[in-house]
């Protein structure tokens, strides 16, 4: 029974939000092929919980990811 967690930040929507309705289930519908197809894993046993955590909370090398984009330019 496969358990798959995929987290993304909230951001690129016009709001600030993260993925639309239709991106997360393209993106279960996805993750749930792909281990069928690779793993030989049954959909209706295969779990897609997507997270989505607020940027302030995404960090990267040491750095609010704000921080480290702006240590990029």
């Amino acid at each position: 029974m496969p358990y798959v967690n995929i987290k993304v930040t909230r951001e690129g929507g016009p709001d600030g939000t993260g993925p639309s309705d239709a991106q997360k289930a393209e993106l279960i519908a996805g993750v749930t092929q792909l281990l069928t197809q690779v793993l030989g894993k049954h959909p209706s046993t295969t779990f897609v919980v997507i997270d989505e955590v607020p940027l302030d909370d995404w960090g990267i090398g040491g750095l609010p990811v704000l921080d480290y984009r702006r240590s990029l330019e």
